[in-house]
């Protein structure tokens, strides 16, 4: 009996180690990859096409709540749980090819789960019938806190007769059905959606939405019964000791069963970066990430969809300024850095050269850390933090401290400067791996205690070595002007050694800038009868272009095959720059879901209302007539289409020369207008 128990508890072992609520000494660094209302960067489609460069700087992503809600959301208005994933972000199908891809890359992807509460769809109590792996899945009125929604859903029920479950074991959400995690129902249906969403669609992690809605403990059993690896609850609080409390309270069995969003460290981030004072990093108790038990369990993050500022009617609570510092002092703590979307495509070649230092020295989420220097009058506040390989030093704020000869400066910028130990012993490159337009300069550094070290490198991503390569000393720059891979190493004492590699893909070609105009077909007419007709506009790069909420008052019209259209021209100056739209009515509530990535002439209308309108793209049916572009509208009913057909076969068997029949322009109507027109016809529908 002894040696078979012994040979069953060796087998549970990997089972036992995996519910450990995070990995301990994990160095990688996670995406958050969306903001709000990110329907267009967080395209399944989109962000799978980036999973080659993802791949270099992040080991987890974490998406927005995937399946379908009944409408345009970011997910947290949850419907279906197994049965329909074509959400706002794409299809199902395009869920798992990106799912897929990043797990073949070596990215995990991190689910969005809200079982917190969830949307009806028939009535208050009216929940999918699903099925999963033959079992059928479902909830009622008893699977629904009694003091849901401050009683009014208790008021609701008694109204139609029906029995709610117990009380909330949390904080009550006005808006949709909070669930009874004392519900054995509950429990089955939230244990099945987390199994279908590791098992059949392949997610690698869970980020628990408003984890204050309910006991800590439901989290901690819902893991242990999933054996997740990856599992971050987002305990939204400043309070250092009620996040650890939370963190505490998912344990089982005494082990932890979740991380969490170090928001502590985030409003130390917060208050330091937006009033410019640094030395407001200092001391005990600035968040998990310093906190020695705790640092394991600590998801790091300085910015996110629910702080970031979305328009000046929700402003959120967002860092104002100093980004790019506060991302830097973010990757070189303790913790597992979480990146802001929105921080990453605006300030991404920094954020690049910061990550590879974190690898470089080899930093991890328990690594040790310490204050080094800071000085109220000098305004600077320095941390150390200590990897396996070498040390990361990042100097925030004023520039009176000098750093130790001891240290290398990798990356600097506007109150921040990070250095690596000479112990680290690495070859350094001024520039990250990316898409350059333009040839460019890379400088190549040597952080090596070796005084005198030199560099050798290649561009044809072969490996360098003593003899195979240009050989250079610290400091020398060169030229990247064509596609390279660039391979550097120190050379010290004939040995090869801290190569690393960069992929730089060079545009050579002049880009000329070009003016799209936008159309927006009349939605003053019925069904919708708008009053005004405003444009919400913003670029690529944030830039607000018709000023704050709700934009400009547009008065420009255009009839086009027979339709008015309201416009407006943009001017695109750049291969990566794009226009957002909200098109509204002026001061109030009516307003479309956001029209994003518009970089050419374009044509939308206003369609059908939910919580806000949607809009429908219909430059493929307009845009062929704009400034006269279709020539076969011949009978002029303002459209090509059967009748300009028999018209011109008229014309044709009546030997007329009409000119408006002549589509093909070659001076009379024949048999060659016909295939004109029936061209025209199948192409404008």
């Amino acid at each position: 009996m002894k040696k078979i128990f012994t040979t069953a508890l060796v087998a549970m072992l990997p089972l036992l180690m995996l519910a450990q609520g995070w990995p301990n000494r994990y160095e990688g660094v996670m995406l958050q990859g969306f903001y709000w209302d990110s329907f267009s960067d967080t395209r399944w489609t989109k962000l799978e096409a980036q999973a080659d460069e993802l791949a270099e700087f992040f080991k987890l992503v974490w998406i927005p709540q995937s399946a379908s809600t009944g409408g345009t959301s970011m997910g947290y208005d949850d419907l279906y749980w197994f049965s329909n994933y074509n959400s706002s972000f794409g299809t199902e199908t395009q869920l798992r090819s990106m799912i897929n891809t990043f797990k073949d890359k070596g990215i995990g992807t991190i689910a969005d789960v809200v079982v917190n509460h969830r949307k009806s769809n028939s009535g208050w109590f009216g929940f999918p019938t699903e099925v999963y792996k033959g079992v059928t899945y479902s909830m009622s009125s008893t699977d629904v806190c009694s003091t849901d929604d401050g009683g009014k859903a208790l008021a609701e029920a008694n109204r139609l007769g029906l029995q709610l479950g117990n009380p909330d074991t949390g904080e009550d959400w006005d808006g949709m059905r909070d669930l009874d995690h004392k519900s054995a129902n509950v429990q089955r249906c939230v244990k099945a959606y987390l199994d279908f969403l590791l098992k059949n669609l392949g997610y690698t992690g869970f980020r628990y939405d408003m984890t204050k809605g309910y006991a800590a403990s439901y989290t901690g059993m819902y893991n242990s019964d999933a054996q997740v690896e990856y599992s971050v609850g987002e305990y939204w609080d400043g309070y250092l000791p009620a996040v650890k409390n939370w963190i505490d309270g998912t344990k089982v069995d005494g082990v932890v069963q979740s991380a969490a969003f170090d928001f502590p460290f985030r409003y130390t981030i917060r208050d330091a970066v937006n009033n410019n004072k640094w030395t407001n990093l200092a001391g005990s108790g600035k968040g998990l990430c310093m906190e020695t038990n705790y640092k394991r369990y600590a998801v790091t993050f300085v910015e996110n969809h629910d702080t970031e500022y979305r328009s000046a009617s929700a402003p959120q609570d967002p860092i104002l300024r100093n980004i790019e510092a506060a991302n830097a002092y973010l990757l070189c703590m303790p913790g597992t850095p979480c990146i802001f979307l929105k921080h990453w495509i605006s300030y991404k070649e920094a954020i690049k050269q910061m990550i590879y230092a974190r690898q470089l020295a080899e930093i991890t989420n328990t690594s040790t850390t310490n204050n080094m220097a800071n000085s109220q009058g000098s305004n600077y506040y320095v941390q150390r933090t200590v990897g396996n390989r070498g040390a990361v030093l990042v100097a925030m704020g004023g520039t009176a401290y000098t750093i130790p000869a001891s240290y290398v400066m990798v990356v600097s910028g506007t109150n921040y400067r990070i250095a690596l130990s000479k112990t680290t012993e690495t070859a350094w490159a001024s520039k990250p791996s990316g898409e350059y337009e333009g040839a460019f300069d890379v400088t190549l550094t040597a952080v090596s205690q070796t005084d005198g070290a030199q560099l050798v490198y290649t561009l044809d991503g072969s490996e360098p070595t003593a003899s195979n390569g240009t050989k250079v000393a610290d400091g020398a720059t060169i030229n990247i002007n064509g596609t390279k891979t660039l391979k550097v190493g120190l050379l010290i004492g004939g040995n090869v050694s801290g190569v690393i590699t960069r992929k730089y893909v060079v545009d050579t070609s002049v880009f000329e800038p070009y003016e799209i105009t936008v159309f927006l077909k009349d939605p003053t007419v019925a069904p919708n009868n708008w009053s005004t007709v405003n444009y919400y506009t913003w670029d690529s790069g944030n830039v607000q272009h018709n000023g704050n909420w709700p934009g400009e008052k547009i008065t420009d019209t255009q009839v086009v095959n027979g339709v008015k259209f309201y416009y407006k021209k943009y001017m695109i100056t750049s291969k990566d720059f794009y226009m957002n739209f909200v098109f509204n009515q002026g001061p109030s509530n009516v307003q479309t879901v956001d029209v994003t990535d518009v970089k050419t002439t374009s044509f939308f209308e206003v369609t059908t209302q939910t919580n806000k309108y949607e809009v429908a793209d219909v430059t493929d049916i307009y845009l062929p007539y704009l400034d006269g572009g279709i020539t076969g509208d011949v009978n002029g009913d303002g459209e090509v289409n059967i009748g300009d057909l028999n018209a011109v076969i008229t014309m044709i068997l009546s030997n007329s020369s009409e000119a408006a029949g002549d589509v093909n322009d070659d001076g009379e109507v024949n048999i060659g207008d016909v295939n004109a027109i029936i061209g025209i016809i199948l192409s404008a529908n």
